[in-house]
């Protein structure tokens, strides 16, 4: 399979180059030699099946290669994960073993060109018992508790004391001596969903500690982003806690967790996956106006997050995937969505090649220097999703009238579209418009006609109206 090459994801001199907030736009992130950097790709955050050391290494190597035979450059990986975990025989004490496993990963994301950002936590108690399987993921952290030996009471103990604060700064400080100066790693995240832990104080108590914490994560590792994240934005009421958190100034990264989910209590998360992906993006970026927002974790569950979603076994062929990952970004977030079932879902239909449609919709652009505006409009029963830039307006538009409802619920096939669109939304005057299908990724020019442009596709399709003067 040939190789996507776009200029913000190619070049083996680019990929010595750190991951940083953009200095000209700081919506969008570039490499440290200034060119613009998209981070595309999914979370493969842990093997959930795997226990061998061997095997679960080739599972990676595969799953890179496939992300990036498609255009992909970006994972996210826990560390706190058990088969990554080097704290996890007592506290304070690191397994060099545990190191190993790391830089193996790492070794395979330098080969294929991924950027990871690592987690470095997610329990979210202590208890004396020890996790129930070891190629998954614990809730918890029995090294920790005095139940266990260890030195702590409970979380408040962890959040609180300086004893408890010191555990996290000395993982942080281990982990520093290996790979501060690692450039395949684009950054780190504080905590998976800390809003999660059992901690008396609650969310104020969550955003101190948080607070506290990101400059000290960051004085470790200077040429790496850091951040935050909060579990799944399924509540009106969440807005508070997400915007202060993404307000932080040391919270380099505004990112928000969305899922499809039948139990949620906003009626957004049960919305067509594109509108509910996109209404994240958009609520977030009301909260900040100087920093890259990320959908950094999207996805379909059932009720109230029971298990990963079934209408992923009729979605063979990636309808979900497609809107999670076309949406965010042309609502103006600075990556497309970062799909979570990874195992359950990407590999399991094999729907890597969405990453690479959108690779090829978006090839030769920079939004750093498009200093792109996010536009939405609705016409004809389809939704218009476009950012409009300095040389060009890119156009993302999805067919209202299908939807994941329609589709794997309802099984109806959708009909080909086709819509008259006026082009008075645009700044400038064309004549020709590009046109791309990201599902037959085929590519062709429409001669515009009294300035409306007659349009023919079936779900979506990707549209870049060239200003004249350029």
């Amino acid at each position: 399979m040939m190789i996507l090459c776009s200029f913000f994801s190619c070049g083996k001199e680019r990929d010595q180059n750190f991951i940083r907030v953009s200095q000209v736009n700081p919506r969008y992130l570039e490499y440290s030699d200034g060119t613009p950097f998209i981070p595309v790709g999914p979370n493969i955050c842990w093997e959930r099946f795997e226990t061998d050391e061997t095997k679960v290494l080739q599972l990676y190597e595969q799953r890179f290669r496939n992300l990036s035979e498609n255009g992909g450059n970006y994972t996210r990986i826990w560390l706190s994960a058990p088969f990554f975990e080097v704290e996890h025989k007592k506290a304070g004490e690191f397994d060099e073993n545990r190191v190993k496993r790391i830089d193996k990963l790492l070794e395979l994301a330098t080969k294929y060109g991924i950027k990871i950002k690592f987690c470095l936590e997610n329990f979210r108690k202590l208890t004396g018992y020890s996790a129930p399987f070891s190629s998954s993921v614990a809730f918890d952290k029995p090294i920790y508790s005095c139940d266990n030996r260890g030195p702590l009471s409970d979380m408040d103990d962890f959040f609180k004391t300086q004893q408890g604060k010191n555990l996290y700064i000395d993982r942080v400080a281990f982990l520093a001596t290996r790979y501060a100066d690692n450039p395949a790693i684009m950054g780190w995240e504080l905590w998976n969903e800390i809003n999660s832990v059992s901690f008396s104080e609650g969310i104020a108590g969550e955003l101190e500690w948080t607070r506290e914490m990101l400059p000290v994560v960051k004085s470790y590792f200077p040429h790496h982003l850091v951040m935050q994240s909060l579990g799944s934005f399924d509540n009106e009421k969440y807005q508070e806690w997400y915007t202060d958190f993404s307000s932080l100034s040391d919270n380099e990264i505004a990112q928000v967790h969305r899922y499809l989910d039948p139990g949620a209590a906003w009626d957004i998360c049960q919305a067509p996956m594109d509108s509910l992906a996109s209404q994240a993006v958009v609520l977030l970026r009301s909260m900040v106006v100087d920093k890259p927002v990320i959908l950094s974790e999207v996805g379909a569950v059932e009720a109230h997050h029971s298990g990963p979603s079934k209408l992923y076994e009729s979605d063979t062929l990636g309808i979900l995937l497609h809107d999670l990952i076309f949406a965010p970004f042309f609502s103006g977030a600075a990556a497309p969505g970062q799909s979570w079932h990874w195992q359950y879902y990407i590999e399991k239909n094999n729907l890597w090649w969405h990453f690479g449609r959108f690779s090829h919709a978006t090839e030769n652009i920079n939004p750093v220097t498009e200093q792109y505006q996010p536009v939405f409009f609705m016409h004809d029963q389809v939704r218009f999703y476009c950012l409009k830039g300095n040389t060009h307006t890119l156009v993302w538009c999805r067919d209202a009238l299908s939807n994941w409802h329609t589709e794997l619920i309802g099984n109806l096939l959708p009909d080909s579209r086709t819509v008259k669109l006026p082009l008075q939304f645009l700044s400038n005057k064309v004549s020709d418009v590009e046109q791309y299908d990201p599902w037959s990724d085929v590519r062709k020019v429409t001669h515009v006609v009294d300035d409306t442009l007659e349009i023919t596709f079936k779900r979506s399709v990707v549209l870049r109206f060239n200003n004249e003067n350029h």
